[in-house]
């Protein structure tokens, strides 16, 4: 049904009223307060409008909208759900916030990441802080921030009306994954009232060769056959909606956005389990006003999500003797609700100060229900986490200083309050009963006290050259999985509780510290005075994180974890300490302008990542080889073409303790062309123009299929990437 009122949608837009009149340009209208804004870092990047209409068309998986970007790297999960990687360091270790809230994955696999609430169609700005984080804009993470808004509310010129709207629809061959997105404006000089709603389902990926043997899936929900070329597990289905409304008067603005999700199902082929079932709704309330002193910001919202787990048609369904165990449902109910204050104060024409307040309050319960003719998962519900509770209190205080036009300087302090709780929990039967007795036998309150700092200088000789050095000493608390998932009884159980990817299980660690990151780092960026014909930006970066929470062995934290035949191991999670160090360079120079093809266009991208725990003498687990981009862009007329190539080296530097996977190196080739006409945009392109077959460093193991809550996985695969796609999509803006 969803299809054809989209179907009937793109026929208006096509049809010739749609065309009758050459549309008014309405300039879009924000409420801001130039003369506070500081200047854009370095080490800070983003997406132009027109980088994100082409990356749209070629993804529903948000977190991908940043592949590309120095110093980004992405961990495989399911189609809609990448954990972004930045200098090594994900998942939680990111702030991730999208339209001002800071979203929290409510599963014990995280796969419902805050990036996978927002569609790419209606992502507006994407920024990435790599660097020296403001402490305005870090908090509770120690790698940097990720901001991703929806598209800004417009309003009418004065007296006038504003009425607007745009679709789209694509398809991509590999895994026929077929969509589309409609929004639609309609707004006078101080009201704004927007809709934005985008729907994709996708099949299962097939790699460039077959990477295993095909197999019957006896005991699955349709006892299908996988090929040896399908990677099980990879499909997808999802839907967004968001109703946003703008009112304006004067230098003020308050806007409310209601966002809708549903995801049906979504395959992870690295994980034991699937997704079926991902609910979310979120009220959103902001206000931004000017004042003679300088600017005010308030922000409250709410998002509550209901997610379900058990295993998809790829996976066994049907255990026991006689195949009469059906299944293994897993439920997790989040509520997130925080609120925000900020204030930019102008002390003078050099100082702006920079001050504000959060708080959040999240509210996690994670259960799995008995299930019938099952000794081992019956009579009783499984409590995972038991109405666990991690509330943040911060404050902030941020000093800029514009000393004179070539040297700037900021400063900012940032104390932050967690605190951590977590009720009774009880196993399916008596076998678990001595490990949550004694879990419940604990004091399981936890609260951390910490401290974030960073000292920033930037130094612009000229208009040709900037450079930027930085200290930050940043803190990030562990989530509630790391500290209180507490069953170490049976392997079951402890395969259920894995945000890695890696096929190991875990069990928490309650003495957990939060791990302190001291992070330096320099970016030096030469261009052109008007940064159109050439830019070169080098960034190098050192960070030793003392406290780092990585995986360990059970013996050596004192607690007994069942032993495993099946190649993976049991692990649990103790404080260690580790250094990451590495450099991004990135730039691009125009080749040509106005000749006879038009204008060329080179641009490319170097980063390498070298992490170490230097407590256990290992590497750390998932972190990017040698990767490079680059790529040539040629621009006629409405015609904007690109080649570009991929290289990525061998993965030869692999974490012992989880026994994680080493790939080879790859290079992939992509083209992509688009061209617009009027109102419409036609995008059409390939990926892995030559069908490579490769592994992705940072995918994980292969759990795609068979009976993943047994013995019966194929260890030692680790999930290929996909093969070649033929992908096109069109627009309409009307």
């Amino acid at each position: 049904m969803q299809y054809k009122k989209l179907t009937i949608c793109l026929a208006l837009a096509f049809a010739p009223s749609a065309f009758s009149a050459e549309p008014e340009t309405m300039p879009q209208v924000e409420v801001n307060a130039a003369k506070l804004e500081s200047l854009p870092a370095p080490a800070t990047t983003g997406l132009d409008a027109g980088a994100l209409e082409q990356k749209r068309v070629y993804t529903s998986d948000t977190a991908k909208l940043l592949d590309g970007q120095p110093g980004v790297s992405l961990y495989g999960a399911g189609g809609v759900s990448s954990l972004p990687v930045i200098h090594g360091m994900a998942d939680d270790r990111i702030r991730t916030k999208v339209d001002g809230m800071d979203l929290i994955s409510a599963c014990a696999n995280h796969m419902n990441p805050p990036l996978s609430y927002i569609d790419p169609a209606n992502v507006g700005t994407v920024q990435l802080l790599a660097g020296i984080t403001p402490v305005s804009l870090g908090g509770d993470s120690i790698a940097g921030t990720i901001q991703i808004d929806s598209v800004a509310t417009e309003f009418a010129t004065e007296g006038g009306q504003l009425l607007k709207g745009e679709a789209g629809m694509f398809y991509r061959s590999n895994n026929a994954a077929q969509g589309g997105n409609l929004s639609a404006t309609v707004a006078s000089d101080t009201l704004s009232v927007r809709y934005s709603g985008a729907t994709v389902k996708a099949k299962n990926y097939t790699a460039a060769n077959a990477f295993k043997p095909g197999a019957t899936i006896v005991g699955s929900l349709t006892n299908k056959y996988v090929a040896g070329d399908e990677v099980g597990s990879s499909s997808y289905q999802s839907e967004n909606h968001q109703l946003a409304f703008g009112l304006r008067h004067d230098n003020h603005l308050v806007e409310l956005k209601l966002g809708l999700q549903n995801i049906p199902y979504q395959g992870f082929p690295n994980q034991r389990m699937d997704m079926t079932g991902n609910d979310s709704q979120q009220v959103n309330l902001r206000y931004k006003g000017e004042y003679d002193w300088g600017a005010l910001e308030a922000r409250a919202y709410n998002e509550h999500t209901q997610h379900s787990m058990n295993f998809m048609e790829d996976k066994t369904y049907w255990y026991g003797m006689m195949l009469n165990v059906a299944g293994m449902p897993m439920d997790t109910n989040g509520r997130n609700t925080g609120a925000t204050l900020k204030a930019d104060v102008v002390l003078s024409d050099r100082d702006l100060l920079r001050v504000g307040a959060e708080y959040q309050s999240y509210r996690l319960s994670d259960w799995w229900a008995p299930v019938a003719n099952s000794k081992m998962m019956s009579p009783n519900t499984f409590w995972n986490i038991n109405n666990g509770q991690r509330d943040r209190a911060a404050v902030f205080g941020e000093w800029e200083a514009r000393w004179n036009p070539q040297w700037m300087s900021q400063l900012g302090l940032r104390s932050e309050s967690v605190k951590m709780n977590t009720g009774t929990v009880q196993g399916y039967g008596m076998d678990y009963n001595p490990a949550a007795s004694s879990f419940n036998a604990l004091s399981r309150q936890r609260s951390d006290n910490n401290l974030d700092m960073t000292a920033l200088m930037r130094f612009t000789p000229s208009d040709k050259a900037t450079y930027e050095a930085g200290y930050a000493m940043k803190n990030r608390s562990p989530n509630l999985y790391e500290r209180f998932a507490w069953s170490n009884t049976n392997t079951m159980v402890m395969n259920m509780n894995n945000w890695y990817g890696d096929g190991n299980g875990y069990v928490g660690n309650i003495n957990l510290k939060p791990e302190t990151a001291h992070t330096l780092s320099a970016t030096a960026d030469w261009h052109d005075v008007s940064s159109d014909e050439w830019q070169l930006k080098l960034s190098p970066y050192y960070t030793r994180v003392q406290n780092y929470i990585d995986a360990v062995t059970c013996t050596s934290v004192g607690i007994v974890c069942p032993a495993r035949t099946d190649g993976f191991l049991n692990l649990t999670l103790n404080n260690q300490t580790a250094r990451i160090y590495g450099a991004d360079l990135s730039g691009n120079v125009m080749l040509s302008r106005g000749s006879d093809y038009g204008d060329f266009k080179f641009s490319g991208k170097l980063s390498y990542a070298n992490g170490k725990n230097l407590t256990s003498g290992d590497n750390l687990y998932n972190i990017m080889p040698l990767n490079a981009m680059l790529a040539i862009e040629q621009h006629t007329g409405s015609w904007t073409n690109m080649l570009a190539i991929k290289l990525v080296d061998a993965k030869t530097k692999v974490q012992a303790v989880r026994k994680e996977l080493p790939t080879s190196g790859y290079g992939l080739l992509n083209l992509y062309s688009s061209y617009e006409w009027q109102q419409v945009r036609f995008d059409f392109g390939v990926e892995n123009l030559m069908n490579k077959f490769y592994v992705d460093p940072l995918g994980g193991a292969y759990l795609g299929q068979g009976a993943t809550m047994g013995a019966g996985v194929l260890y030692g695969t680790g999930v290929p990437g996909m093969g070649r796609s033929i992908n096109a999509g069109i627009s309409v803006k009307f």
